[in-house]
């Protein structure tokens, strides 16, 4: 008995090895109807990224209840990342069992064949796909409201548990629902969508760093990317609250406000929309290729420059209505654009700005509808 069961027991794990592969990018093959764990049975592929997929997946053991499962390639700086971003996870949901803090939750993890796997709540759209899939129509101020209340709400409890976010866009706050209205727009004979509820959730935690970690030179996506990350001056929590300022420009108008890939034209546009770069920090910088004699080396006369200069304007100039909540919003945005890290809003304070005006803050926090205190229209 003892040999035969030891033969099947050895067939069987030689079986299930043969029939877990994975793709030539290193992606775990799994179509709708695979069960993982005897648990998590695939629905359905959410997305797909340089880390590897997120499947919407029905969970067993949890009453059949639908999760998102992020499945890790087969890689081993992936799997790093993963293990680090479980890491991270387990600290701040531990820390917030009722999600008051909005930082998505890890329901599990597992390593199946290689492949780290992360349960979480199942959440819908991003914000950045929502605005996408509607045309690029901005978000109506109301909304931005609410959502910016959200995410300085969520980025303070991770600052507040020594931590920065670091990767911080609009692809990485996903709403809990997406669900919209639809309504005709006349001038641009098409449908223009209006989310429900803008209840949102800060996800991806992969790059999260503690303050007493490692900082990597270089962090955040591009367009998101804070001043002294491009001048590599060093960095923490305030480059969580420039990426912050960068959304809530993009929700209000629709469109990206540092539209480019180069360092050089980056600092050039930044300085057309929020003025010159600080002496201090171009002083202290090791960047010193970008500037010459104490100033930006950038020629306006080049095409580069012709860019800059046509696709982008002093900040107040992009409001789009002179109404007191659209000139709070841009007092707050600008408050986060600060250059000098140690002067930048902290989010502490960003909570108490006028542009959240005290009366429906708690409500904000409670999970009530904010929207359903004001107009949501602009």
């Amino acid at each position: 008995h003892f040999y035969t069961d030891m033969f099947s027991v050895r067939s069987d794990s030689r079986t299930r090895a043969l029939s877990v592969r994975d793709d030539e990018e290193g992606h775990l093959i799994c179509r709708s109807g695979d069960v993982l764990q005897e648990r998590y049975e695939i629905v359905s592929t959410l997305g797909e990224g340089t880390f590897g997929r997120v499947m919407e997946c029905i969970d067993h053991r949890r009453g059949g209840a639908s999760v998102a499962l992020k499945i890790i390639k087969n890689v081993e700086k992936y799997k790093e990342a993963a293990r680090l971003e479980i890491n991270v996870l387990e600290k701040i949901n531990e820390k917030d069992p009722d999600n008051k803090f909005l930082c998505v939750q890890m329901y599990d993890w597992f390593d199946y064949h290689g492949h780290m796997c992360i349960s979480f709540e199942l959440l819908a759209l991003s914000t950045f796909d929502f605005l996408k899939e509607n045309n690029y129509l901005p978000y109506s101020i109301g909304q931005v409201r609410h959502m910016a209340y959200q995410i300085c709400l969520a980025v303070k409890y991770l600052h507040d548990s020594k931590l920065t976010h670091t990767d911080l866009k609009p692809e990485n706050i996903l709403f809990v629902n997406s669900d919209f209205t639809m309504s005709f727009n006349v001038e641009k004979k098409r449908d223009d969508r209006t989310v429900k509820s803008t209840a949102v959730r800060v996800v991806d935690f992969g790059s999260a760093t503690f303050d007493q970690e490692h900082h990597s030179t270089i962090v955040s996506t591009r367009h998101y990317r804070a001043p002294e990350v491009i001048l590599e001056l060093g960095w923490s929590h305030p480059c969580d609250v420039w990426s912050i300022g960068c959304i809530l420009f993009e929700y209000y108008l629709g469109f990206t406000l540092f539209q480019t890939h180069d360092n050089r034209e980056h600092l050039a546009m930044m300085e057309r929309i929020l003025g010159p770069v600080p002496s201090r920090m171009i002083r202290k910088t090791r960047k010193q290729k970008y500037f010459y004699r104490g100033r930006l080396d950038w020629d306006e006369s080049s095409s580069a420059g012709k860019y800059v200069r046509e696709n982008c304007k002093p900040l107040r100039r992009y409001l789009l209505s002179e109404a007191e909540e659209h000139h709070q919003l841009f007092d707050l945005i600008e408050s986060m654009l600060e250059y000098e890290p140690s002067k930048r809003l902290v989010l502490a304070d960003s909570l108490k700005h006028p542009f959240f005006d005290n009366g429906t803050i708690g409500e904000a926090a409670s999970g009530k509808n904010w929207e359903g205190n004001r107009d949501i229209s602009r």
